[in-house]
């Protein structure tokens, strides 16, 4: 029998997957109905603000003419209990007549964290927990990692040449991307996970970038240049366009106090300056992380040049990595390079759980750390 229960979960924990995306800041969830070890009723949380995978799966049954009553539910995320954007899907799972539940992980967000179960065992229900639990918790990882410690899930993202550059310094305006056209829209999905992107003023000063995502899904992304000495030029395209999405500007108190002048003209723009204070030892990323989780921030998505990612990765707040590797050597048309700044890290890093992928002629290679993999409960 485990080996079916196995077997179901993993098809929910599938269907899971096709909401990533488009559901943030939600979970992506999965379910499966089933009778006598037929499946009866599939669904997955399609969009943020829609109907959850268990009622999905419930209306997928209504469809097919079967009823739930006495089946057996598979979800990747304990039901919630309570009234949202939609309702409570452990009221729903009971009036249905479902008999048992097996759920893969418990959901640790504070308003259920073994509620949504405990709501199902008083009705009755016979529940289980932890089929395929990591594979689960994997998959909404970012939602996880907020609801255990109130911080977001932070992801660094580069492409870069074989021999390690990361820009060009060649007159030829031909050589413009280090990546691939595949490999960038990858990237733009990447961004659609995220509610929060960051980079460094040196890149906004070097690409003049508008870090959207392309196309949008329809919410806002909290667009951050790192500039402790506010050199953000008043004409990039950052600051033209935040009134139509939110940029801020992470400089320090300091030198807000010493250039009121700068104050004003950036505050016209609509654009929010915000200061790290005296942060008593504390790094000033190490602020910035904080107030993102108190946001509601949930994946940070770190775009920076190499003195950027290796501060995030020396501080120790790097959860996933993504790396597109193009296959060209630079030689004299080469700008910036990796090996300088991340020669200087204190500590080596080893990538967990890696993936490679193609795009074209394009490898993206991606893992976690061991920091985010004992965040989350997985390792110890």
């Amino acid at each position: 029998m485990m080996e079916n229960h196995e077997h179901f979960m993993k098809l929910a924990i599938n269907l899971a997957k096709r909401g990533i995306g488009s559901v943030e800041p939600n979970p992506p969830v999965g379910a499966v109905i089933t009778k006598g070890n037929q499946i009866i009723g599939e669904g997955y949380h399609k969009k943020f603000g829609e109907a959850h995978a268990e009622v999905n799966a419930l209306d997928d049954c209504k469809s097919l003419g079967i009823s739930p009553k006495g089946g057996t539910l598979y979800v990747t995320l304990e039901p919630c209990c309570h009234q949202g954007k939609t309702g409570p899907c452990s009221h729903a799972v009971i009036n249905a007549g479902i008999s048992k539940v097996y759920i893969a992980t418990i959901d640790p967000a504070k308003h259920n964290n073994g509620g949504g179960i405990e709501q199902l065992k008083n009705a009755g229900i016979e529940v289980h927990t932890g089929i395929l639990e990591k594979e689960a918790k994997l998959i909404s990882a970012p939602f996880m990692k907020r609801a255990i410690t109130g911080k977001p899930w932070v992801v660094l993202k580069w492409a870069q040449t074989i021999d390690g550059n990361v820009s060009f310094t060649s007159k030829d305006k031909k050589l413009k991307w280090i990546s691939n056209e595949r490999s960038r829209r990858d990237v733009h999905k990447l961004r659609r996970r995220s509610q929060a992107i960051l980079v460094g003023i040196n890149t906004v000063i070097a690409d003049n970038p508008m870090l959207t995502a392309r196309p949008s899904k329809g919410t806002k992304l909290l667009r951050i240049v790192m500039d402790s000495y506010l050199k953000i030029p008043p004409d990039c395209k950052l600051l033209k366009t935040a009134g139509d999405d939110p940029v801020m500007i992470y400089t320090s108190q300091y030198t807000i106090d010493k250039n009121p002048e700068i104050l004003q003209t950036i505050k016209q723009t609509q654009a929010e300056l915000f200061a790290y204070p005296d942060t008593h030892g504390l790094s000033n990323i190490h602020y910035l992380i904080d107030e993102l989780g108190k946001r509601g921030v949930q994946q940070l998505m770190i775009e920076g040049g190499p003195t950027v990612l290796t501060s995030f990765l020396a501080e120790n707040f790097a959860d996933e990595i993504y790396v597109y590797i193009s296959p060209q050597i630079l030689g004299e048309h080469g700008g910036v390079k990796l090996a300088g700044p991340m020669s200087n890290l204190p500590q080596s890093l080893g990538l967990q759980n890696v993936t490679i992928k193609t795009f074209g002629d394009n490898v993206r290679i991606t893992g976690l750390t061991s920091k985010a993999l004992r965040e989350l409960g997985i390792t110890k």
